[in-house]
């Protein structure tokens, strides 16, 4: 008889413990490119298993400072925190990337419905304002057989602070001096030419409108504002269209233990060279500031999930798998993090 009570008694605690964990609300802030991926994993998850997140949408550098603040669960962010931002942390902060995204270059040229191919030093010449027309030799050059007007070309860029354009910006200072020297690369930089649009929604509707446009935009808004896209010449040598496939493969290339690597001009030879991570950034120890364990757990149980079942999701949304090295990297990341110093996920 007491072994029946101790046993009731015992799946009654353990039921306790399976209600509370579903109360339980994750709070997650940042970066607003993977918002609708984001969005669509969390309630699928949350009819799963009970488990409620809530996630604001503010900007990777919102994500930054939350984080750092401790006030969220996690945070997120299109850039990986750099050596100054991670010095202000009290503690050890994980990055777990999530999916892989990509700028994609778009224009409105009449007569070019598709098709067009650009390098990466006519790419940035033309950012910098010094390819003026759309007929210069250099473009026609690379695109054998295509009549190109002699339209002028209308630069058109991001007039806010975003991902989007820290990943462009840092892609052109990777393939080209001058850009480096003369504008560098952030999430705001003071551009050389062109006009600017707030958000993704403004450069795409510059896009639409002005015959002669180019700009950079993400891949969904190309898809759903049904704009043509520029095949992009990658490290080896290849003209590489922004595809879930080749976005993909950009990251079978190296990346290091930590993940805090930028893959654009990737070394990955089917790969898109204007690809991008996005990352969830955790605390390694999750026992502070009075956060219990079954928080702490259902936060691993989370990340699992979104590196695993999650990825299912991501490309009827234009988001790009997690290829297996990623998400290899990614087991080993949330296999160690602890609570009071022992794992809270038990791996091989």
């Amino acid at each position: 008889m007491r072994r029946l009570i101790l046993g009731v008694l015992g799946w009654m605690l353990v039921w306790g413990a399976v209600v509370w964990a579903g109360e339980i609300t994750l709070l997650g802030a940042g970066a607003t490119f993977p918002y609708p991926l984001y969005s669509k994993w969390f309630y699928i998850y949350h009819q799963k298993t009970g488990v409620k997140v809530n996630y604001q949408s503010i900007g990777s550098g919102g994500g930054i400072r939350q984080i750092l603040a401790r006030t969220v669960d996690f945070g997120a962010s299109d850039a990986p925190m750099n050596d100054e931002e991670l010095s202000k942390a009290p503690a050890p902060i994980l990055h777990l990337p999530m999916t892989i995204g990509a700028v994609v270059i778009s224009y409105n040229l009449p007569g070019v419905p598709s098709g067009l191919r650009l390098t990466p030093e006519v790419l940035a010449d033309i950012f910098l304002g010094k390819i003026k027309r759309w007929n210069d030799p250099r473009i026609t050059e690379v695109n054998p057989g295509k009549r190109l007007p002699a339209l002028p070309i209308v630069v058109v860029h991001r007039s806010d602070g975003s991902g989007t354009t820290y990943n462009f910006t840092y892609y052109l200072s990777r393939v080209s001096p001058e850009w480096r020297k003369r504008v560098g690369y952030g999430k705001a930089v003071r551009w050389p030419a062109g006009i600017g649009g707030k958000g993704n929604e403004g450069v795409t509707g510059y896009l639409k409108q002005l015959p002669g446009a180019i700009g950079y935009i993400e891949l969904a808004y190309a898809y759903q504002n049904r704009l043509p896209v520029a095949a992009i010449r990658n490290r080896a040598g290849r003209f590489v269209l922004p595809t879930l496939k080749s976005i993909s493969a950009a990251a079978r290339t190296h990346i290091p233990p930590d993940t805090r690597v930028l893959i654009a001009d990737t070394d990955a030879p089917d790969g898109y060279p204007i690809s991008a991570l996005t990352w969830i950034l955790v605390y390694k120890e999750q026992a502070y500031g009075g956060r219990s364990y079954e928080r702490a757990k259902a936060l691993v149980d989370l990340l699992w999930w979104c590196v695993h079942e999650g990825q299912a999701y991501n490309e009827s949304l234009l988001y790009a798998r997690l290829p297996e090295n990623v998400v290899r990297i990614d087991e080993k990341l949330i296999c160690s993090i602890t609570y009071r110093g022992k794992p809270i996920r038990r791996c091989k």
